[in-house]
């Protein structure tokens, strides 16, 4: 954004849940109590998305809104002023942004109750598939929360009903995926001494609707990626971040050109 002089208000997800640290411990349990064992922070009911999406439509209409962030650590804290776990106090956005980001695992959620997907102009999906994410969780709460194997997959088992149900249907209502595939043995992800790195995986980018993009030109622009199908395109794991310029540059001027003429 700072390079193409755009101006984002921005929202982190976890700015959302409806639950402080303490509080969904204390929430974990009671629903735990009653007999739900799925119960997590991708639940739609862990999360205040009605709230969201109420921010997001009003941010189309009239460019305002306001957000909050969670502490999530020590270091964090330092800075917002707000012990780790919490979130600090609602915030209005800045003035005069050109666009809002949103980065979070509900952006896209589409339900009878909730809809926040159709409040969002450009819905891109960033996802590994699932053994390269389990293997991703497993080293992080591994290394940074000192959780044993046995732990996560607990983790891991209590959230895929909420993966299935409330994840992964989001992935259909993006307008373009970007879904990085290992080209290592990820079989058994539990005894991964490694993270595949970039240079060990493909991405497969997908694209809902292909009309209007110069697939000859990012095939030109995009050394060994080639197209799977009409409107796919795989490329070398370590050539995301370029592609991801090429393609999302324009898309972002676009709705910038046009936030500002409605203005």
């Amino acid at each position: 954004f700072r390079r193409e002089k755009v101006t984002a208000a921005m929202i982190e997800g976890d700015a959302f849940h409806k639950f402080d640290r303490m509080s969904m411990k204390k929430e974990f349990e009671r629903q735990k109590q009653a007999g739900n064992r799925t119960f997590s922070y991708f639940s739609l009911e862990a999360n205040v998305l009605d709230e969201l999406a109420g921010i997001f439509e009003t941010y189309g209409q009239t460019g305002k809104g306001k957000t909050r962030y969670y502490v999530h650590n020590d270091n964090e804290a330092k800075i917002h002023g707000t012990p780790s776990g919490t979130f600090t106090d609602w915030a209005p956005f800045e003035d005069n942004t050109d666009l809002l980001f949103y980065e979070g695992l509900h952006g896209a959620v589409r339900t009878d109750t909730v809809n926040v997907a159709d409040h969002v102009d450009l819905k891109i999906g960033v996802v590994p598939v699932i053994n390269l994410e389990w293997i991703q969780k497993h080293h992080r709460d591994k290394d940074q929360r000192g959780y044993s194997t046995e732990a996560i997959q607990d983790v891991i088992i209590r959230r895929m009903h909420d993966y299935v149900k409330v994840i992964t249907p989001q992935f259909s209502n993006t307008d373009i995926n970007f879904q990085r595939v290992p080209v290592v043995d990820t079989s058994n992800p539990f005894i991964a001494r490694w993270i595949p790195t970039a240079g060990e995986s493909l991405v497969v980018i997908r694209f809902a609707d292909p009309k209007g993009y110069d697939f000859p030109y990012l095939l030109s622009m995009i050394h060994n990626s080639w197209m799977s199908r009409a409107n796919s395109i795989v490329i070398p794991g370590d050539k995301l971040d370029v592609a991801m310029q090429l393609i999302l540059t324009p898309l972002i001027h676009r709705l910038v050109d046009r936030s500002r003429k409605a203005i």
